[in-house]
């Protein structure tokens, strides 16, 4: 099948971008790693010994990342519609995050422990149509603010994936309402062109 214009830049870029050559010869999983890998050395979000919550894991570099940093005392979680190459001190579930069930097996593994940290680099499967791809990322952000909302420790942090767009201010202001914190993060791994950012909040508010 003849490559149209658009995915020959996609794999001009992809093979000339520096942090696939350094994922690669750092051994991450994916370019991604080092989003998370920069934006934790400006807010230091991981420490030893936390608990972890990784939403939309696939391939696994943010749970290496995160691996590294909690340590053989901390415990990294992780969640995704696809399967996950084991990883040496993470547990990986494969489901849907907006079916109940998997979320309850999710909060089962997490046992009597509340996460310090939910990561969420959730992102729907594109469907070329962009307000219903925009509007279903939005829904999943909003549905790993729940979670936080439900399994987070209250001192915690949610670092979550968003494209701006409709619905992201509504966003924003529900997280400003949850959490104490909310602020932007744009990593240099992140590409340029891309509406993605992410959300950093911490300290949910007490609602009683």
């Amino acid at each position: 099948m003849k490559r149209t214009k658009s995915s020959r830049a996609w794999l001009h870029e992809h093979v000339t971008d520096p942090y696939v050559h350094r994922a690669k010869a750092e051994g991450y999983r994916s370019r991604a790693a080092f989003k998370l890998i920069e934006i934790d050395a400006r807010d230091r979000l991981l420490a030893p010994g936390q608990v972890v919550v990784d939403l939309g894991a696939a391939p696994g570099s943010w749970a290496q990342v995160a691996l590294a940093k909690v340590g053989a005392r901390g415990r990294v979680i992780g969640l995704d519609l696809l399967e996950i190459e084991p990883l040496a001190g993470a547990m990986f579930l494969r489901g849907d995050f907006e079916d109940e069930s998997v979320e309850a097996e999710l909060a089962r593994r997490l046992g009597d422990r509340r996460a310090d940290l939910v990561l969420s680099d959730m992102a729907p499967n594109m469907s070329g149509i962009p307000s219903s791809d925009q509007a279903r990322s939005i829904a999943l952000a909003e549905l790993a603010v729940e979670f936080a909302g439900r399994h987070l420790k209250p001192e915690g942090a949610l670092l979550v994936k968003v494209f701006q767009g409709a619905g992201f201010p509504e966003l924003l202001a529900a997280m400003r309402r949850a959490f104490r914190s909310v602020v932007t993060r744009k990593p240099k791994a992140s590409r340029e062109r891309s509406s993605e950012l992410y959300l950093l909040a911490r300290g949910l508010r007490d609602e009683t």
